[in-house]
């Protein structure tokens, strides 16, 4: 019987810190974001439903996603933006459930890497959620530095996720990422040890 291991942090938390450690593991990783990329590459029809939605103009010339234009339209209106939502939601959840399903084939762990775990309810596909969770000042700090923003950028942006002590509450497990990176990856070989047996 295979495990599902949900990971989910909020922006610069360290989310692929942790990630890392199960991949260079060999664990199989289903990631949220390359699935929603995959769901519209050209003939897709999550690709088709968006086109039909926001017009052929965020289509680029050799028919793929112009990711620019959709971002530009999405960014300023939050109607067209739960949308957009609605349009992708069916096919990702889909794709997703069916990559998960398919690595619980080859793995005895499966670790599914999802931004939007508790706002999308795909907490409930899970065994255990586990939470990459930075406070607030750490997590401000470092996507100041990553993405060369202001501060007032840096707070809008986390400001506009559900807040990181949120999902630390309904989290399973949480890796807290406060420290370096390698007290972070030592929390999640404890993990491993403890669950997997698996050695350090």
């Amino acid at each position: 019987m295979s495990f599902i291991l949900g990971i989910t942090g909020g922006i610069a938390s360290g989310k692929s810190t942790v990630v890392n450690v199960f991949k260079a593991k060999g664990f199989p990783i289903v990631d949220g974001d390359i699935v929603a990329r995959k769901i519209v590459e050209p003939g897709k029809p999550a690709l088709l439903a968006i086109k039909e939605a926001f017009g052929p103009e965020v289509i680029t010339p050799t028919g793929e996603l112009d990711r620019k234009k959709l971002g530009d339209i999405v960014f300023e209106d939050s109607a067209k933006r739960q949308q957009l939502n609605r349009i992708m939601n069916p096919y990702l959840r889909q794709q997703i459930k069916e990559e998960m399903a398919l690595a619980k084939k080859q793995s005895p762990l499966v670790i599914a890497d999802i931004p939007l775990m508790y706002e999308g309810h795909y907490d409930h596909y899970m065994d255990e959620v586990a939470v990459v969770y930075v406070d607030f000042l750490q997590q401000k700090k470092r996507l100041m530095a990553r993405d060369n923003i202001d501060e007032k950028m840096a707070e809008a942006k986390i400001n506009s996720q559900m807040p990181l002590a949120k999902k630390r509450e309904l989290a399973d497990t949480v890796f807290n990422n406060n420290g370096s990176k390698e007290e972070t990856s030592q929390q999640v070989l404890n993990w491993l040890e403890n669950h997997f047996r698996i050695e350090k």
